[in-house]
Formats: structure tokens, C-alpha cells, sequence
């Protein structure tokens, strides 16, 4: 079974609520009917109700249940929006602006999910990352002992000699273009816990990568990644991570042992950390072409699960994003 397969049986096990505010783009209506009938999750189509139920009419999914909410015209709106303004007032939020604001499917979900009317959320078919983040750190936040928001990518790679039977997760691939020494620390953290929850790994092992391995260069650019180590040390001390160290030295069991003898990540890392967003950028995307892994991504940090999208996803993406969004939130 691959790693997604066992997602979508997790999330089986434990169907979550799971809203999706771009209802009225076909991709997300026709994820939506899927995810119903494949008993991932309960999704929650945000929108024009009257569109919404005319389209589920004509994919023939009327009677799958699935709830249809249009934000201008819901009940809960008004409670929406007060809660809004008393998580906003500080900022200069005024009652009317609350209230324009919870009708823009964006502020609707992302406040049921604060109000735990559904368990988490799934955008970015149509909008920018940037338009569910903003929202997303304003009324959700981050969780306790983080501070930054960053993104994992499950790479299920052919070569099982790899990581963890071939999975590895990366970070930061997405979000943070030039970590600070703590927020790199952060990151690692997170991905640690992306590892446990998402991929199952028992014993996340993190490497923290430079072009150097311990103390083989010296520059501002490694003593960084040296501090981030250290940081993430005090942050999370029973978590097994080790740097600075060279992706092969990570890898690599022999090159581990000759590069970073006694470490215990060398050359059986299955969490490989980027100093900054060009080289996790550059990194995911030669290990997806080039070495044909499969690709999954996640946003980490939110106190709850959000996660977003490419504008080019399919609906398979948008199927397994739920699940994924919708193990997080089981954990």
C-alpha cells in the first residue's frame, strides 16, 4: 500500500469535517462528490447555494449529502462576524468591516474552522496561498511553541533505500524564503511532527543541511544552520536531529560514518531541513523530475490544519489534500 493509500484508510477510520470555500470552481465540486462517496471526509461546499446544489444536480450527486453553505446568506454569520471583531478589534477592525468580511468564503471557512464547525480546511484551486494564509494567521494563529508557519513535502522517492523506505519529508519548500536561525529550528520541529503524523514515522531522524558537514566550511550561511541545530535542540530535546551536515552525509550510510561519525542521522535521515526556500525549492523539484518521487504537500505551524493548493491542481490533488488535511486533524 503507498504512502497516500494509507492515508486515505487513516482518514477513513476517522472522517473529519472538512470545508472547501472555492464550491463553486468544478474541480473542488467534483473533489467534493468524490471524497463523499469515497468516505474520506464530510466536505463542506462554500458558495452560491443556488449554483452549488444545481451543479451537484447535474453531476448526479444531489443525494450524496453533502452540505452546501452560502456564507452571504448563513445563519451563522452574524456569530462569525463578532467573534471576528473581538479577535480583530486591537487591529482597527470595525463591526461593519467584521461583517463584509464573513461573507468572502476565504473569512467563512477559515472562522468555522476556529469555531470547530468543521476540522479543517482546503483551498488555493483559485486562490493564492497568500489569501488563506493571511486570513489563517490572523483568526486560527499558530500553534503553542511555534511561531512560523511553513510547509512539508512528503516525497515517496523509488529508491527504498532511502529515508524511511523511500518517504522522506522536506521542509521548507513553500513559505519561508530566508529563515532566521530560530525559525529554521521551528521548521524542523514542525516537519518532525509532519513525519510522525502524516507518514507514520515512528523515529523522525532530521538532518539539518548545509554544504558543509560538521565544521568542513566555515561561512555566516552555515554558522546559521549550526545555530538552528542548537535551537531545535532546546526546543524539542528528545527529537533526534543533527547538523550541519551534506545531503549525501545525510543519505549516504557510508558517507554518514565518514563525514559525521557517531552522529545518530547520518546517512539514515528520513527529515531533510533546507536552509532556505531556494535550495528546498530547487531540492523538491530535482527529486520529483529526476528522480520520479511522487510529491504531496502540506502547510504545518496553524494551530489547525489549512492547506493549500496550485492553481493547476487536479482533482485527485484536491482529493488528497483532503485527506491529508483531514489526518492532521485527527492528530
Amino acid at each position: 500500500m503507498s504512502m497516500i493509500e494509507q492515508v486515505w484508510e487513516k482518514a477513513r477510520r476517522n472522517r473529519k469535517r472538512i470545508v472547501l470555500p472555492e464550491g463553486e470552481d468544478a474541480r473542488t465540486l467534483q473533489a467534493a462528490v468524490r471524497i463523499k462517496a469515497e468516505g474520506i471526509a464530510e466536505p463542506i461546499l462554500l458558495g452560491n447555494e443556488e449554483k452549488l446544489l444545481a451543479a451537484l444536480r447535474s453531476s448526479g450527486a444531489e443525494g450524496k449529502s453533502i452540505q452546501v453553505i452560502d456564507p452571504a446568506s448563513s445563519p451563522k454569520a452574524e456569530e462569525y462576524a463578532n467573534l471576528l471583531y473581538d479577535l480583530r478589534q486591537s487591529k482597527g477592525l470595525t463591526r461593519e468591516q467584521a461583517a463584509a468580511l464573513v461573507a468572502d468564503p476565504m473569512y467563512y471557512g477559515i472562522l468555522m474552522v476556529k469555531s470547530e464547525d468543521a476540522d479543517g480546511l482546503v483551498s488555493g484551486a483559485v486562490h493564492t496561498t497568500g489569501d488563506m494564509l493571511r486570513p489563517a494567521l490572523q483568526i486560527i494563529k499558530t500553534r503553542p511553541g511555534i511561531r512560523i508557519v511553513s510547509s512539508s513535502f512528503l516525497m515517496n522517492c523509488p529508491n527504498q533505500a532511502l529515508g524511511e523506505n523511500g518517504l522522506l519529508v522536506y521542509a521548507d519548500c513553500v513559505v519561508v524564503p530566508n529563515p532566521t536561525a530560530e525559525e529554521l529550528a521551528q521548521i524542523a520541529v514542525s516537519a518532525a511532527e509532519t513525519a510522525r503524523v502524516l507518514c507514520g514515522m515512528e523515529e523522525p531522524r532530521v538532518a539539518m543541511l548545509s554544504f558543509s558537514t560538521k565544521g568542513s566550511a566555515k561561512h555566516e550561511l552555515v554558522e546559521k544552520v549550526r545555530q538552528a541545530t542548537e535551537i531545535a535542540h532546546s526546543l524539542a530535546p528528545d527529537l533526534m536531529l543533527d547538523g550541519e551536515m551534506q545531503l549525501d552525509a545525510a543519505l549516504v550510510p557510508e558517507v554518514g560514518r565518514s563525514k559525521a561519525p557517531g552522529s545518530p542521522v547520518a546517512g539514515r535521515a528520513n527529515v531533510l531541513i533546507f536552509p532556505d526556500l531556494q535550495s528546498g525549492n530547487i531540492g523538491y523539484k530535482i527529486t520529483q523530475r529526476i528522480a520520479g518521487a511522487e510529491c504531496y504537500a502540506v502547510l504545518q505551524g496553524l494551530a489547525k490544519p489549512c492547506n493549500d493548493l496550485s492553481r493547476g491542481c487536479s482533482v485527485l490533488d484536491i482529493v488528497n489534500t483532503v485527506a491529508l488535511t483531514a489526518v492532521q486533524a485527527g492528530a
